[in-house]
């Protein structure tokens, strides 16, 4: 039976440095985008708050104008009482009743009085969420223009690079699974780890890519042989020679050039 031929160190660097140039890619169509996807996630947050807020404070208007009919209904029926009350009084036998009927008509004009309090405390609150609703209803059409905006903004960065985004990350997971799970995991965790995702890097005038730190001699020449993968020791970068970078940089560039 035959065995399956393992994949040389050579072959797993340049997988890797592939990996590093697509992901870089997509960072870099990402990176156009800025903070537009979460301006208009805020945005839209935002109006939705907003719109509930104006929900609720019509709902509020609609409950104290049902509060302000019910209290008038309240004052027509006092009204009525200190009516039948009086009428009453016409007709008491002795002074105890017509006591009795003044007590029962002064309450039904302190209740009127009360009513009429609490009428002129909602019309005040009634006024008050009115103001409230306007500045509301401007700040949402302001909130909704401005989303818009934004949204056309993002609508347009993404209609000129979602085509290519979408074929780098199918690239990208092709290229993930060339390369056994050991290697990937350390290769997602450094790039997780560095400011500008920078995993893989080559040699540049005797360092790692973007570093001071100067690589030594030997082991600059055991990175070119390609035998052992080798990291910097100083960020923890997988380095890659600068002949082998070249030759996946011309490759890689062909390949977006066609997109």
């Amino acid at each position: 039976m035959a065995t399956t031929k393992e994949i040389s160190v050579e072959d797993k660097l340049r997988a890797l440095y592939d990996l590093q140039l697509i992901d870089s890619r997509i960072d870099e169509i990402r990176n156009v985008r800025g903070e537009l996807p979460l301006e208009v996630e805020d945005l839209e947050d935002e109006v939705a708050g907003i719109t509930t807020r104006l929900e609720k404070l019509k709902s509020d208007l609609e409950s104290i104008e049902d509060q302000i009919k019910e209290k008038k209904n309240a004052i027509d029926e006092h009204k009525s009482a200190i009516k039948k009350y009086t009428e009453q009084q016409k007709n008491v036998r002795n002074n105890r009743e017509f006591n009795s009927l003044s007590k029962e008509i002064e309450f039904q004009e302190l209740e009127i009085q009360l009513a009429e309090k609490h009428i002129k405390e909602m019309r005040a609150s009634i006024e008050h969420k009115k103001e409230v609703i306007e500045q509301s209803e401007q700040k949402l059409e302001d909130r909704k223009t401005h989303l818009q905006h934004k949204k056309s903004e993002l609508d347009a960065i993404m209609a000129e690079t979602e085509k290519e985004e979408n074929f780098l990350m199918e690239k990208s997971a092709e290229f993930e699974a060339l390369i056994e799970e050991r290697l990937l995991s350390a290769y997602k965790r450094i790039r997780g780890s560095v400011r500008n995702g920078l995993a893989v890097v080559s040699i540049e005038r005797g360092a790692s890519a973007g570093s001071y730190f100067t690589i030594p001699p030997q082991t600059q020449m055991e990175i070119a042989s390609r035998k052992k993968i080798l990291t910097d020791e100083h960020s923890g970068r997988i380095l890659v020679d600068s002949v082998l970078a070249d030759e996946e940089r011309e490759k890689m560039e062909q390949l977006f050039a066609k997109l």
